[in-house]
């Protein structure tokens, strides 16, 4: 089968209704590929879990592919990747999350599986304040040559894809339509210089507009995709609390900037500090400690090669975690090759052994 081929059925399991991205795992993972969906049979689909009657139904009376065929030329004629979950070029950070996109869409240069990715988003009606302390922390982050992910919208959105512009970071927005517009159109020169270093992402065919119901679905990209979620001003409710809320299920690190108790606009993050759904986030220092970024390279690698005789496997594992900080055991699992119940073992040696601890969520780093 051709990667064409294979990819019009991608495209066309996104669309049968009622099977959303959690079912369409299931399925692949019962029947192989996407095309080996459309040919199953409906009583050997009944027996998969989660397929009832009519979700067989509709996969076995799909109608046509004539929009998947139209998705596919248009995607082929914009230069847009196509990244289904089973690719390697698939963000693995966003893989691991239940509900990931198990289609997306993205157009750029980026590296979405960059060593260290971050999210900044917040209010739309941003400050002057949330502005500066946005463009101050992108200014000191460039040390660290990580991606910046944001939803390209007004207020802090936008400001953090200009300042990553400005310092020449690289930079992804994503978006909450089709890639044939933009919204909002007013930031359409911005979104071509991000293509230039960085890119945009979704996981919405072409023509679809951006409802309202589209973006806390856009939110949880932006949530999975990086190491940590960062809030710059944010209302009581609104968009940057859905996106904070979801990376906490998460399990990532999520960073709140704290402001007077009664302005509006620090409400929000005030809250999710008050209720421990975000750290405490006053300057960059505060996120380097948290995530292990403030050490200098190679210093835990020396500590362990001192102190304790590791084996083939077990120094795979502390290196992966000395270049990327914090992993959960199926990112660390990818990156070695190694079965989860086998790593689950070697992981608590090394836990024993003083070499690592051991987080909520599974989640790993070096001591």
């Amino acid at each position: 089968m051709t990667k064409s081929s294979d990819l019009l059925y991608q495209i066309a399991l996104t669309q049968i209704e009622g099977v959303g991205d959690i079912n369409a795992k299931k399925l692949i993972a019962y029947c192989g590929c996407a095309e080996d969906i459309f040919k199953e049979k409906k009583p050997h689909l009944l027996k998969i879990p989660g397929i009832g009657e009519y979700l067989a139904k509709s996969i076995s009376k799909f109608p046509d592919f004539v929009r998947a065929e139209k998705e596919l030329k248009f995607i082929e004629k914009n230069n847009i990747q196509a990244l289904f979950y089973s690719d390697s070029a698939y963000p693995s950070r966003l893989k691991h999350c239940e509900d990931s996109p198990i289609l997306i869409y993205y157009k750029g240069n980026a590296d979405l599986n960059a060593q260290k990715v971050v999210s900044i988003v917040g209010s739309r009606m941003a400050t002057e304040y949330g502005k500066e302390f946005c463009e101050n922390l992108v200014a000191e982050l460039t040390v660290h040559k990580l991606l910046i992910v944001s939803g390209l919208a007004y207020g802090i959105d936008i400001c953090a894809h200009k300042s990553a512009i400005k310092y020449n970071l690289p930079t992804v927005g994503v978006l909450a339509h089709g890639l044939d517009k933009l919204y909002p159109s007013q930031h359409q020169n911005i979104a071509d210089k991000m293509l230039e270093n960085g890119g945009l992402i979704s996981d919405f065919m072409s023509e679809t507009i951006p409802d309202k119901q589209n973006f806390p679905k856009r939110n949880r990209i932006v949530a999975g995709i990086s190491d940590a979620t960062i809030v710059i001003e944010a209302s009581i409710k609104g968009g940057a609390l859905i996106t904070a809320n979801i990376a906490n299920s998460y399990s990532r690190d999520v960073f709140a900037v704290p402001g007077k108790i009664n302005d509006t606009y620090s409400i929000g993050c005030n809250k999710l500090i008050k209720t421990n759904k975000a750290a405490l986030l006053e300057s960059v220092k505060d996120l380097e400690y948290i995530m292990g970024w403030e050490l200098q390279p190679g210093k835990k690698k020396k500590q362990t090669q001192l102190f304790v005789e590791l084996n083939a496997e077990e120094k795979k594992i502390t290196e992966i975690l000395e270049q990327r900080g914090k992993l959960d055991i199926d990112t660390i699992s990818i990156e070695t090759k190694l079965p989860t119940g086998k790593l689950a073992g070697i992981l608590l040696n090394l836990e024993f052994s003083g070499v690592l601890n051991s987080l909520p969520g599974k989640v790993y780093e070096l001591i």
